[in-house]
Parts: structure tokens; C-alpha cells; sequence
């Protein structure tokens, strides 16, 4: 992998030098071009073997974070590279334990700035696969469930990034006094019927309320 210089390989599809984000970082990572096709493979697979644009966003962030730790030479446990990435990006870790992991790579030589700013979203992996490659599936319940799980999380994690901006900033100013500290955002749905209460995200996974078993 040579992030610094963007050197090109025949990871291209289209061009030389892809306006594409995800293509460009196949290209600038030294990724194998089979690693697009793969992404393309699980998008368009039937249900049971079927990855959603989110799990592929992060099978795509976690390479780049594999590359990046093999280029500095970074030793690492069997598993510990999950950890690493879920400490860098997962809304329910402390502001404390972010920092720690990224001192942690910044001490190894990673550009931890760089590497966050190439990590890509759901967004950039559905433009990667239905314009650069032209890849389709087709659409289901299970794909519109899938959509909506997705416009949740998204909802979730962006209030979740607006609360721990304002309280940081709050802090760091004198504002306000406060510990390590995370925020947790809970969205849940109350059936008045049944009475029964689900995460939203769960039941939408579920599909039914305790009124359908009834």
C-alpha cells in the first residue's frame, strides 16, 4: 500500500485515474481488484448470502485500516483489527478510548487524519457498485426493510455525533464540567395494542409486534 504517493495499478476498471472515491482508494491502497468484485459479489447475492451497503462500508473501512497497519508494520493480535476499527468509528465508544487507539496508530507512523478521511460511507459504496459498476439487484420487502434500517442508523449516528461535538466543545471551553464520558441514543417504537416496546431497528428486523403472533 502507498496512500502518500497514489501510485495506479490495474485495480482500474474504467480509467486511469477513476473519479469514482472508491475506486480511486482500490487504486491508491494497491487493493486487488478482486476486492471490488467481491463487494460487487455480496451486493448483488441472493438474500441469505447478501451483505447490506453498511456492512459492505465497513468491510471496505476495515481494509484500508488493514492496509494501513501492515504498511507501518504495526504488530497486531488475531482479531484485534475488528477492535481497532469499532474503537476508530463505533458511535457507542468513549471520546477516551477514540483518542487512545488513534495515539496508538500515530505512534506506529499511520496518518490517522488521512486514513479517517479515506474511510468512505454507505453512500460512496452504493455509487461504487451501481455507477462505476453498474451492478443491480433486485428489489424486495427485504430491501426496502434494509433501506429503512439504514436511514435509522444513519438518523441515529448523526445525532449521536451532533451530541458529543456540543458536549466536547462545551467542556473544553469552561462551560459545562464533565467526565469520559459517552453518548447512547436509544429510538424505540411502543405498540399500543399489544403493548409490547421494541428498538426501532429491531423491529424492523422482527417485522411484528406481539399483535401478529396474537
Amino acid at each position: 500500500m502507498k496512500r502518500e504517493n497514489g501510485n495506479q495499478n490495474s485495480n482500474s476498471i474504467k480509467e486511469d485515474k477513476p473519479k469514482n472515491k472508491v475506486a480511486k482508494l482500490l487504486l491508491e491502497y494497491e487493493i486487488e481488484k478482486s476486492f471490488g468484485d467481491k463487494l460487487v459479489e455480496l451486493w448483488t447475492a441472493n438474500h441469505e448470502n447478501r451483505e447490506s451497503l453498511r456492512s459492505l462500508e465497513d468491510r471496505f473501512n476495515k481494509r484500508l485500516l488493514e492496509e494501513s497497519v501492515n504498511e507501518a508494520g504495526m504488530p497486531v493480535l488475531d482479531g484485534e483489527m475488528s477492535n481497532v476499527y469499532r474503537l476508530l468509528t463505533d458511535e457507542d465508544v468513549s471520546s477516551g478510548k477514540r483518542t487512545e487507539v488513534r495515539n496508538r496508530l500515530e505512534r506506529e507512523g499511520i496518518n490517522v487524519e488521512q486514513l479517517e478521511n479515506d474511510f468512505v460511507t454507505y453512500q460512496a459504496i452504493r455509487s461504487y457498485l451501481k455507477e462505476y459498476r453498474n451492478a443491480t439487484y433486485e428489489k424486495t420487502d427485504e430491501n426496502r426493510v434494509e433501506k429503512s434500517v439504514e436511514t435509522i442508523q444513519r438518523l441515529k449516528s448523526r445525532t449521536t455525533s451532533v451530541v458529543e461535538t456540543t458536549f466536547t466543545q462545551l467542556n473544553e471551553n469552561g462551560s459545562i464540567s464533565i467526565g469520559e464520558f459517552r453518548v447512547i441514543i436509544d429510538i424505540n417504537v411502543y405498540c399500543q395494542s399489544c403493548g409490547t416496546q421494541y428498538g426501532a431497528v429491531e423491529l424492523l428486523k422482527k417485522k411484528n409486534c406481539e399483535c401478529k403472533i396474537k
